[in-house]
């Protein structure tokens, strides 16, 4: 698979993130149980603000044909400030995103050094386009659960998918764009590497709803089976 049937496959998965005070991309990775939640991965210094002081905070579609504009009560954020990393959940009516998931990269599986991954995000030179990047990884920092990659990450990009293409794994979401680190040795910008966060924080987030909906799911058959018993008495 090209690059470009890449970004046909996931461009439907991604959202533009706007607060009062920054904007920034995101993605569809999760649902809860029953599909009436959806889980949107991004950076944390997107939303940072806006959860702290309670504001609200709008997420539009790829393509901007549909907004939801959350208030505080309507959301549930999942942050994780070492890694720069969250996870902001809304009902999944306020937006029209794809059933299906692209998987998640397993965290014991790591990219390997010299491996293309590629990037989507609304960079702010072109806010309401989204664009495609790529670069290759340029190592692994375990310290800080991130890849530094030879590639560019513009304002804006903050929070999009990090994606890796295989032909035995298919594509998979590897990391989560976080920052771009310029290179201002001798005084002025010169290129720089790009930060991105592996997806362990999504993978936590994950695991902590499907324990959420399987005790919410165990509460409910204990409370049926009380109610048959007590019809039965």
């Amino acid at each position: 698979m090209n690059w470009d049937q890449v970004v046909q496959k996931v461009t439907p998965y991604i959202v533009k993130i706007e607060t009062p005070s920054c904007s920034g991309t995101g993605f569809l990775c999760a649902y809860n149980d029953d599909y009436s939640w959806c889980g949107i991965a991004t950076a944390l210094h997107v939303v940072s603000n806006a959860d702290e002081w309670q504001q609200p905070i709008k997420i539009h579609n790829h393509n901007f044909s549909k907004t939801a504009f959350l208030p505080v009560d309507q959301r549930v954020i999942f942050t994780e400030y070492k890694t720069d990393s969250a996870m902001i959940f809304i009902k999944s009516s306020e937006l029209e995103l794809p059933d299906s998931l692209i998987p998640l990269r397993p965290i014991d599986t790591r990219i390997n050094i010299g491996a293309e991954v590629g990037w989507l995000g609304f960079p702010a030179i072109e806010p309401y386009t989204l664009c495609f990047f790529a670069g290759n990884v340029s190592a692994r920092r375990d310290d800080l659960k991130s890849y530094l990659i030879d590639g560019v990450a513009i304002n804006g990009v903050s929070g999009g998918p990090v994606i890796y293409n295989t032909a035995t794994d298919g594509v998979q979401i590897v990391g989560v764009m976080t920052a771009y680190r310029a290179n201002r040795a001798h005084g002025d910008s010169l290129p720089g590497l790009s930060i991105a966060q592996d997806v362990s924080h999504s993978h936590d987030v994950i695991q902590q709803v499907r324990s959420f909906d399987d005790a919410n799911r165990k509460k409910r058959e204990i409370e049926e089976s009380q109610k048959a018993i007590e019809a039965n008495v």
